[in-house]
Formats: structure tokens, C-alpha cells, sequence
């Protein structure tokens, strides 16, 4: 199997981690911008001003393939709760609250006070993809099928486990089971992974190209 080289449009090294590691089976080797910034390249700061994840997947993985030239994609996600009104419902801004971009501690703190307010949530996340390989060969996926399966967010993060970078994960709860998602065994926990859309999307687009 060829390799394939891809940036993957993030400087959040714990989600480029979990994204190279998934995407190591289909041959694609990953590079993100701090590998870029390390090599001297200046990273452009894109504003995410899209209204939904695709629109801002699209705007990062579009300016990051002008500046750098390379096949590059670029993931958005969207958080929603059920039972709660539109005006705190955080969609896209999930880390920026009122202007203000929130460390992992304020997260944890943000979202616990939400659910202090409104009870236990159930919570989806929405994600969107958008992978530009040239001028002339853009895709782009945002469907159910992308969707995180229903969990519920706590106000009582896990007491053992942090993991830098994903501050929700601490407070979330698998509704099957009742467990911390921390908790489950790996092979469960693949399930409930990102990465899982992001893999069938890049298996249908490489199934097509070396067809």
C-alpha cells in the first residue's frame, strides 16, 4: 500500500494523535501545522466565523491549502444539547464563550454550571470534514452518519483521568452503560470516536481514486 501524505489542518496535537493513529491503517501518513511551524512555515490564523461545521471546515481546509499547496483537510464539530434553548446551545463555539476562548479548565467549569442549570444533558456532537486535494477535487461530508451517538454530560468530571485537549471527555457518560467514557474498555470506546466518520469518509474517497 502507497502512502499517502495529508495535512490535517489542526494545531491540537492530542486530536492530530488520535486522527494519525486511525487514519495509519489506510496508508495515509499525517503531518499538522506545528510540524509546519517547526519547519519555519508561518501558520495563517483563519477566523471561524462559519454557521455551522462544514462552513468551517471549509474555510480552514480552503486557506490552509492556498498558503501551503498540499492535499490538507480540516474538521469542525458542533455541540447540542437536548432541552435547551437556542441562546445556550453551544453549536460551533464550543471553546469560545461570550468572545472569550476557554482553557480546558474553564470548559469543564463552563459546562458544569450548564448543567447545574438545566439537569443532566444529553448531548450530540454534529462534525463536518472538508478535504481539498487540488483546485479541481474538493470533498466534503457532514451527515447523521458523522454524528456522535447520544451521550450525557455531567457536572462531576471523572476524578483519575484527564486527557489535554479534550476537556469534555471528562464529563462524558455513555448512556448505555452509565460509565464515564474513560471507563470503557477500548474496544467499546471505538464506537463513540470522531475519528470513526473521518476514516469511512477517506475509505470511500482513496476506494474511488486507486479504482
Amino acid at each position: 500500500m502507497s502512502t499517502v501524505k495529508l495535512l490535517f489542518g489542526t494545531g491540537n496535537q492530542a486530536k492530530l494523535s488520535a486522527m494519525r493513529s486511525r487514519l495509519k491503517k489506510l496508508g495515509i501518513e499525517l503531518i499538522g501545522l506545528n510540524d509546519l511551524k517547526e519547519e519555519g512555515k508561518s501558520i495563517p490564523e483563519v477566523a471561524e466565523t462559519g454557521r455551522t461545521p462544514l462552513e468551517n471546515a471549509r474555510l480552514k481546509a480552503t486557506a490552509y491549502y492556498e498558503v501551503f499547496r498540499m492535499p490538507v483537510f480540516s474538521c469542525d464539530s458542533g455541540l447540542y444539547f437536548e432541552g435547551v434553548p437556542d441562546e445556550a446551545q453551544p453549536g460551533v463555539h464550543v471553546r469560545t464563550v461570550n468572545g472569550k476562548y476557554l482553557s480546558d479548565e474553564e470548559m469543564r467549569e463552563y459546562y458544569a454550571g450548564l448543567v447545574k442549570q438545566y439537569g443532566a444533558l444529553t448531548a450530540t456532537y454534529r462534525n463536518a470534514i472538508c478535504f481539498v486535494m487540488d483546485e479541481n477535487h474538493i470533498y466534503e461530508a457532514m451527515n447523521p452518519s458523522m454524528e456522535s451517538e447520544k451521550f450525557l454530560l455531567t457536572d462531576v468530571p471523572h476524578s483519575a483521568i484527564r486527557h489535554k485537549g479534550f476537556p469534555l471527555d471528562s464529563m462524558s457518560i455513555d448512556m448505555k452503560t452509565g460509565k464515564y467514557y474513560y471507563d470503557l474498555a477500548e474496544d467499546d470506546l471505538e464506537q463513540f470516536a470522531v475519528e470513526d466518520g473521518v476514516l469511512r469518509f477517506f475509505e470511500k474517497i482513496l476506494s474511488a481514486d486507486r479504482g
